[in-house]
């Protein structure tokens, strides 16, 4: 009786957690997927309370009091500009528990069901600790780059990629061994030394990934959790953490392919890392004059247009101008001028971050078009306005074969009448490679803070 209700709870969850990633596919509807998920975790929840019982239950719920407690905390104090990081620690908590679970649940002495499902059972143990130690370390070093503690440059370690096979070959060997072992838990010293190799490939292949691949990274490390979560319920034999363990692998991998696409990269390029180590001497030389422009010029130039184009990037993020260019894109509405944003897929640090972004500041979601729908239309465009965004707006990915990100797709906004920058400095991207946007005719570049700029332009507007 107790097993038919389980199992028609983990599937009422189940078909909630599809629902919501359904639902998370649109802004228009996120709200409702969000519902879903939360709908669907709680009943998971309760239902394995239920099922495990036992005297272990007052430890299990004191701990998810402290959880609960801890990711309140988080939610409010964590900001938007925050979420990349957050994101890749979560993601690592995940890869941790995989290696903590497969580790338990291999000395466990009711664990070992014995004859072939034994075997099976260990290669789910092992496979579950290889990923979950791989996404642990590979989690935290994401973290600390998005972070700023450690520099978005790729390691160029000697021989790298010999390195990781070299690990790789290791762990195939040590599995072996682990495998192979006779007495009940001899296999722990293989497992062990596993575990360690691969969580010292994690970090080497994260370090390797340069700066402008990290939203791919942040995308395929939360594809990495889902699988290593989907072994896990393999080990303890619960179908609904399977399901929703292939739900976040699948779709994570999805997300990374169609990032991959968006960049022009293949999904082993970045993986094998180097992004950002093409000799400077093969790029184009940059030519031209830095025109800067006053707050009241531009001003100007929006009022007079009839198009007007709104680039955001991670600049926008880190200064919180959304805000303020809602209510700019509201006041030019107002005038009669057609305002529209366009969103490269890899804008920010973290795939859909700036559609959150202007989602939260009010911004109506029909005039908000992704990369592909409004590139054509930049041609017919009077301004574009582009704020603290810079590799996505760079054309040296299409005019220079010489460049890092040369046949990287990116938002052509230099066909445009007139671009505005605003910028704080002529520094380069999170990718480091110089935009030769800011020197062509038709650029003007708005030196300053992008929140103090806006609030700027939006006085004049308003004037």
């Amino acid at each position: 009786m107790q097993s038919g209700i389980s199992s028609m709870a983990y599937l009422v969850a189940s078909a909630l957690f599809i629902l919501s990633l359904r639902g998370l596919s649109h802004p228009a509807t996120a709200r409702r997927g969000n519902l879903y998920g939360v709908s669907g975790m709680a009943i998971a929840i309760v239902t394995t309370l239920w099922v495990a019982g036992g005297a272990a239950l007052p430890v299990v719920l004191a701990l998810m009091v402290i959880g609960v407690v801890a990711g309140a905390v988080l939610a409010r104090r964590v900001e938007m500009t925050q979420m990349p990081q957050l994101v890749a620690a979560l993601h690592s908590f995940v890869g941790l528990a995989a290696v903590l679970v497969a580790i338990a649940s291999y000395l466990s002495p009711l664990a070992a069901p014995g004859g072939a499902a034994e075997s099976i059972h260990d290669v789910e143990i092992y496979l579950g600790v290889f990923i979950g130690a791989v996404t642990f370390t590979g989690s935290i070093v994401a973290f600390l780059k998005l972070q700023g503690v450690v520099g978005g440059k790729p390691l160029m370690l000697p021989m790298r990629h010999t390195l990781n096979l070299v690990g790789v070959f290791a762990c195939i060997a040590l599995g072996y061994l682990f495998l192979t072992a006779n007495d009940p838990g001899a296999g722990i010293g293989p497992l062990l030394t596993m575990t360690a190799i691969a969580a010292l490939l994690g970090v080497h292949l994260v370090m390797a990934i340069g700066g402008a691949d990290m939203p791919v990274v942040v995308s395929m490390l939360n594809s990495y959790s889902g699988w290593a979560a989907a072994a896990t319920g393999f080990m303890l034999g619960n179908d609904l953490l399977i399901v929703t363990g292939a739900l976040v692998g699948s779709s994570g991998a999805i997300l990374s392919y169609i990032m991959c696409r968006a960049m022009n990269r293949s999904f082993l390029s970045v993986i094998l890392g180097g992004f950002g180590t093409t000799a400077a001497s093969t790029a184009m030389a940059i030519e031209g004059e830095v025109l800067p422009v006053s707050v009241d010029e531009v001003g100007s130039l929006l009022k007079d247009a009839s198009q007007v184009i709104i680039v955001p990037g991670y600049g926008m993020a880190v200064a919180q101008a959304q805000a303020a260019i809602s209510e700019i894109t509201r006041k030019l509405r107002d005038k009669g001028v057609k305002v529209r944003f366009g969103i490269h897929p890899v804008a920010g640090r973290l795939p859909g971050h700036m559609n959150v972004l202007l989602a939260e500041a009010k911004v109506p979601y029909d005039i908000v078009l992704e990369m592909d729908e409004i590139n054509e239309d930049f041609s017919d465009t009077d301004v574009v306005l582009v704020i603290g965004a810079n590799d996505i707006v760079n054309p040296a990915a299409l005019e220079d074969p010489g460049s890092p990100i040369a046949g990287m797709p990116v938002l052509e906004v230099w066909k445009a009448r007139t671009v505005i920058v605003s910028k704080r400095s002529m520094a380069s991207g999170y990718a480091g490679v110089d935009n030769p946007l800011f020197y062509k005719e038709n650029t003007r570049m708005l030196f300053g803070d992008a929140k103090s700029s806006v609030d700027a332009l939006l006085a004049q507007l308003s004037a």
